[in-house]
């Protein structure tokens, strides 16, 4: 069995600076009290499982925070009115919203004030898209599907504005932008709020589908940019697997297939593909 390793695969820059805010937190020692993250700051439970034995306490809302406690945002961001929220409590923020984020939030705030409806191509329960939604004053239209899009009715001679959540797929999103600027009737400001290494991301897993005979995919079940990896190897009629650890490996299985790509999501810790990587090559046939 050969194993093929995507050269993306593990944290983005978002992930390695929202975590460096945290361990700086951590490792000072100079924090007096606990040290809260306002929702897991990553989508990984085996990360979230070493910071909560350091001590770290993963607050569901602001209301779990007590006044004056230090608080961590997570990658994903959060609402301007949570936000607020923390400040009126007078709780201490470390911002550690991704920036790939945090630009998307400003440049939809922007349309917003010039009176354009979102259309938001994204999980609408997806904290990063609770976010995004904040900044939509002038109202918007959330959809995970393009057929989704198709069918609302827009209105011609009103003005809009298309955005993504950061992680999703690329290929999907310049179809769907395609499609409405090409409508003469229809006003669309396209916003390319992917994030650049997503892309890169995905078409590396593809690139790695198409050579091989199975792929397996490292990542937590909640982490939707890892979700969206195993999407775009099953557009290429690839088998694939979604596991968190090595544990969920279907060995026997696997040794029927000659050569396996391994790639993992932005979330994914380097040591868990480490893992996984060095038993899939001693499954291998002497």
């Amino acid at each position: 069995m050969g194993v093929v390793r995507a050269k993306t695969a593990g944290f983005c820059m978002g992930v390695i600076l929202a975590l460096q805010k945290l361990n700086d937190l951590v490792q000072n020692g100079k924090v007096q009290g606990p040290i809260y993250t306002l929702g897991p700051i990553i989508h990984n439970p085996q990360v979230l499982e070493d910071y909560a034995q350091k001590g770290v306490l993963v607050a569901t809302s602001v209301e779990d925070i007590p006044p004056e406690a230090m608080a961590v945002i997570r990658a994903h961001g959060v609402s301007r009115n949570v936000m607020e929220s923390l400040r009126q409590k007078r709780i201490y923020i470390i911002d550690a919203t991704c920036p790939k984020v945090k630009r998307a939030q400003l440049l939809i705030e922007k349309q917003a004030r010039e009176g354009r409806m979102l259309l938001l191509y994204g999980e609408e329960t997806h904290p990063e898209v609770t976010g995004l939604l904040s900044y939509a004053d002038a109202g918007a239209f959330v959809f995970d599907k393009k057929e989704k899009l198709y069918e609302y009715p827009l209105t011609p001679g009103s003005r809009y504005c298309l955005a993504a959540q950061t992680t999703q797929d690329q290929e999907i999103f310049n179809e769907i932008a395609d499609t409405l600027s090409s409508k003469p009737d229809l006003d669309v400001n396209v916003m390319r709020t992917i994030c650049a290494a997503t892309k890169e991301r995905q078409e590396e897993t593809v690139s790695i589908a198409r050579d091989v005979d199975f792929m397996v995919v490292v990542g937590g079940f909640e982490s939707g940019n890892t979700r969206r990896l195993t999407q775009v190897i099953s557009a290429q009629d690839r088998p694939c697997l979604h596991v968190e650890t090595a544990r969920e490996l279907p060995l026997k299985k696997l040794k029927a297939f000659p050569k396996i790509g391994l790639t993992g999501g932005a979330s994914t810790p380097k040591k868990l593909i480490d893992e996984i990587q060095d038993i899939l090559e001693k499954n291998s046939d002497p």
